[in-house]
């Protein structure tokens, strides 16, 4: 009889480091079958819930997750030791916040793939934060990202265009992108964490640049 467990990679970001981190553990064990079940971009108790609800049919499942929201993560880790599904949290190296396409998640799958635990959070306001980060004995290299308004207005013009969405919003108005970026900058600078503009940068040359903070902050 096959003793198949099947692997639950729950993320609040892309996925990649955890998928990373899995084929680490993986290497470990000889004779190791398994499913993966990949769910990024969970960010909700109701997302979590509705995971869970299919993990539990099956046989021996694993659950492994990288969520920075704190109350989010210690709902998954309750609801899986209710329902007796072995759960395990990964926390990240390197934390990236910024507005809505500052090439957080091309930057993460990047720093992934050269070992580095990342996980990135759009910045919406102030509130959008994870308390915890905030804190100042908080372990993980937290860096914004920012860019100029004027770009910034392009590529999200061209991101609906590829979509075929051409109605004009709040999304794509210059002036509510540059309230934006500049409340975005006011946080930072709150907040005291490092902060690369992405303007004229290269995914390469941002990861780079973290990378730089991130030794510096771990010497």
């Amino acid at each position: 009889m096959r003793n198949e467990h099947q692997i639950y990679l729950i993320s609040d970001s892309t996925g990649e480091t955890l998928d990373r981190i899995f084929l680490a553990l993986k290497a470990q064990f000889t004779n190791f079958e398994y499913e993966l079940n990949n769910f990024s971009f969970t960010r909700t108790e109701n997302q979590i819930h509705q995971i869970l609800e299919k993990a539990k049919k099956r046989e021996n499942p694993i659950i492994l997750y990288t969520i920075v929201n704190s109350k989010l993560a210690k709902y998954l880790a309750d609801q899986a030791q209710s329902k007796q599904i072995p759960c395990f949290g990964v926390l990240a190296d390197i934390i990236l916040l910024g507005v809505s396409r500052t090439s957080k998640t091309p930057t993460s799958i990047y720093l992934a793939n050269k070992g580095y635990k990342t996980s990135n959070i759009p910045l919406v306001n102030e509130k959008s934060i994870p308390a915890r980060i905030t804190n100042k004995n908080f372990k993980p290299c937290i860096v914004g990202l920012t860019t100029e308004a004027e770009r910034l207005f392009d590529i999200r013009k061209n991101r609906l265009n590829s979509l075929k969405e051409n109605e004009s919003t709040e999304y794509t108005n210059l002036e509510k992108i540059k309230e934006e970026v500049e409340n975005s900058k006011k946080i930072f600078r709150k907040n005291q964490w490092p902060t690369i503009d992405v303007t004229r940068k290269s995914v390469e040359e941002t990861a780079a640049s973290i990378i730089k903070i991130y030794e510096i902050k771990n010497r």
